[in-house]
């Protein structure tokens, strides 16, 4: 009886081993799909999946616990992977950030990840500029102490993304913090009324070539942005928007892109590409320009752009109106253009 005990804790010490799965499961179904595949990586880490034509994929991944990047060739989110988990995503490209979803094992997760995310971008997405510094510093406080509410009221989730989420929160609260305060000393050194940086011959869309004196006699609304940027491709609808409403009126619509080689493989070529493929894929209108040194470029370093999207709004003579003007998504903007009789 005693040899029949240790056999069959034994059979069942490796059926419970044999049990034990070293990889994580990943599928999901993407409407509007960006390209034919996704990428999974993090740092020494990268898997390409394949995309089926109806946008669903899955695929199996042998993983190291931890937070992992989600990139389906247009935009980006954060994941959490540990062997084991099972996990279906949906997503939507049209509203990337507010549909992706999980269930599944290991789900609640990745789930915490894209509620935080939304959550950074509701609170951070507004005009802080128009602050000083005190102001600022308490706002961006006040912001910290939320965030820090929501990520430590939540349940049930893994202490990796716990103590990821608090030890980053420093760095998320001063480098947006830091984004603004440049803004407000921007607004220091280019007034309202000062003579505007320019740009000459940056290559539009349509094939010719733009200088901001071809725009003299109007009001000029810039928008500063790149392919790879969510915050920027959020705001194209209400641009759209604005343009339909105001092609009427007495102001271009010039939107820049600063898309460069690093952040197209080290291809210029392939950044000029891309920028068309996006123009043509969204139906830009206004006026399209790439500039030609990316961030580097010198209207973008004469207004010191450290982050976009950034808007800059001009007068018909080329003066600033606003060398950070509101957003085509914020109603304030309608009301600057409205003051402008143009």
């Amino acid at each position: 009886m005693k040899k029949l005990f240790t056999i069959l804790l034994g059979i069942t010490i490796i059926a419970c081993q044999e049990k034990s799965i070293d990889y994580a499961s990943f599928s999901g179904k993407i409407t509007d799909k960006n390209s034919d595949s996704i990428v999974i990586r993090t740092k020494g880490f990268s898997k390409t999946i394949k995309v089926l034509e109806d946008g669903t994929f899955s695929d199996t991944l042998n993983v190291v616990p931890g937070i992992y990047s989600f990139y389906d060739g247009g935009e980006s989110t954060n994941i959490f992977l540990k062997n084991g988990f099972d996990i279906n995503m949906t997503l939507d490209t049209k509203m990337f950030d507010e549909s992706a979803s999980y269930t599944g094992v290991g789900s609640e997760n990745s789930n915490f990840l894209a509620q935080k995310a939304l959550l950074e971008e509701k609170l951070m997405n507004k005009e802080f500029d128009d602050l000083d510094e005190v102001a600022l510093d308490n706002a961006f406080a006040s912001i910290k102490n939320e965030l820090l509410e929501f990520i430590n009221s939540t349940k049930n989730i893994d202490t990796m993304v716990i103590n990821s989420s608090l030890r980053n929160l420093d760095d998320v609260i001063e480098g947006n913090k830091g984004y603004y305060a440049s803004i407000i000393a921007l607004k220091k050194d280019l007034p309202l009324g000062t003579p505007s940086p320019t740009f000459e011959d940056y290559e539009n869309y349509n094939g010719e070539r733009t200088s901001l004196s071809d725009l003299k006699g109007k009001y000029v609304y810039i928008d500063v942005w790149a392919t790879w940027c969510a915050p920027c491709k959020a705001e194209i609808p209400f641009l759209k928007e604005l343009e339909k409403d105001y092609h009427d009126k007495n102001i271009a619509f010039v939107s820049m892109s600063i898309d460069d080689d690093r952040t197209h493989k080290g291809s210029w070529e392939l950044a000029n590409q891309d920028w068309k493929a996006m123009v043509a894929e969204k139906e830009l209108g206004g006026i399209q320009i790439f500039a030609p040194e990316g961030w580097k470029s010198k209207f973008v370093t004469d207004y010191k752009i450290n982050g976009i999207p950034r808007f800059i709004l001009l007068d018909p003579n080329g003066n600033i109106v606003d060398a950070s003007a509101s957003r085509p998504s914020d109603p304030e903007l309608r009301k600057t253009f409205d003051s402008l009789q143009m």
